[in-house]
């Protein structure tokens, strides 16, 4: 029986909404068939007050073995560190995380909150909040950059806003069977079977954004890129391959890509209203490129793509 332990700090809980729609296994699979054990879910666990109280006791004091902690949420540590922000059974709950990461076999970070500290993070940030081992692209956080839970990891970074639900539920697969070693992890601490290709990878649009036809909200083909500032080409994530709800994607829906599963999030000057726009050097040339991609060599291949004739068909399916 593997023992999960799922807190959550500063969130909207749309995390733990994403998580009871999993379908590839289901929350019940992932109880009756992989032998889940959840101590306790602040949505759906049945403990209150002081029976909650005892079993953090009871996992801190080796009564009660805790081989997954799931943290949701912004890790809050304000006013001026002391985490009173966010009580949690009367304590600060940052207090919590730092002792209950020190027994856990391992820890996982689900959303962008918990992963890098998302929204709340943004400055000015008065809540003070960040990530679990990171703080927007700098690698730290809470629990620091060589944190290692018990089983020899770092935290296991599940992105998203929310995080998609079978990316979620297949990793806690992956502990359960004993199988967490084959899960490689990339630079940010993100499963790579999720978190390599980009969300422009399956994406409809793709022809139209080689070709440099432009679209906007709620067109039929054109390129979401160049107007509306759509960063499926600088997402790894797999949402135009393992669809939502198996049927659609936002790039699917005629909405641009935020980029909510890189550590940047959310993206560009939120006090300017800029999140829906493209910083471009000449109007063409993107000033951020895919991570892992050469610059000079990816500004050339856009070039060549600028000078190309339109497809026809491309053009006429855009307007």
């Amino acid at each position: 029986m593997i023992n999960v332990l799922w807190l959550q700090g500063g969130a909207c809980s749309g995390n733990t909404m994403s998580f009871l729609n999993a379908e590839e296994p289901t929350v019940v699979e992932l109880i009756t068939d992989f032998g889940l054990n959840i101590l306790w879910h602040p949505t759906t666990g049945q403990q209150i007050g002081k029976q909650v109280q005892d079993l953090l006791h009871d996992i801190l004091e080796g009564r009660t073995k805790l081989d997954i902690l799931v943290y949701e949420g912004s890790l809050i540590q304000g006013p001026n560190g002391t985490g009173t922000m966010n009580y949690f059974a009367d304590r600060p709950m940052m207090d919590w995380v730092k002792e209950l990461a020190a027994v856990t076999q391992f820890t996982v970070a689900i959303g962008d909150c918990a992963t890098w500290g998302g929204i709340p993070a943004v400055p000015p940030n008065p809540s003070e909040s960040t990530g679990l081992q990171f703080h927007r692209k700098d690698k730290g956080g809470f629990l620091g950059a060589n944190y290692k839970s018990k089983g020899g990891l770092p935290v296991i970074n599940i992105p998203g806003c929310p995080a998609h639900p079978d990316w979620i539920s297949q990793v806690l697969v992956a502990i359960a069977v004993g199988r967490v070693g084959d899960v490689l992890l990339d630079d940010y601490h993100r499963p790579k079977t999720f978190f390599t290709d980009f969300v422009q990878s399956g994406c409809t649009n793709v022809v139209n954004f080689a070709q440099k036809v432009d679209g906007g909200f709620g067109t039929r083909g054109g390129c979401l890129y160049y107007e509306v500032g759509c960063r499926g080409p600088m997402t790894r994530a797999s949402c135009n391959n393992i669809l939502w709800n198996r049927q659609s994607s936002k790039t699917r829906a005629n909405h641009p890509c935020l980029g909510c599963t890189e550590p940047g999030f959310p993206h560009n000057d939120l006090q300017k209203g800029s999140v829906f726009k493209t910083m471009k050097y000449l109007g063409v040339f993107p000033k951020e490129v895919p991570t892992g991609r050469n610059k000079l060599a990816y500004y050339m291949e856009a070039g060549f793509q600028k000078m190309m004739p339109t497809n026809k068909r491309v053009k006429e399916t855009s307007k």
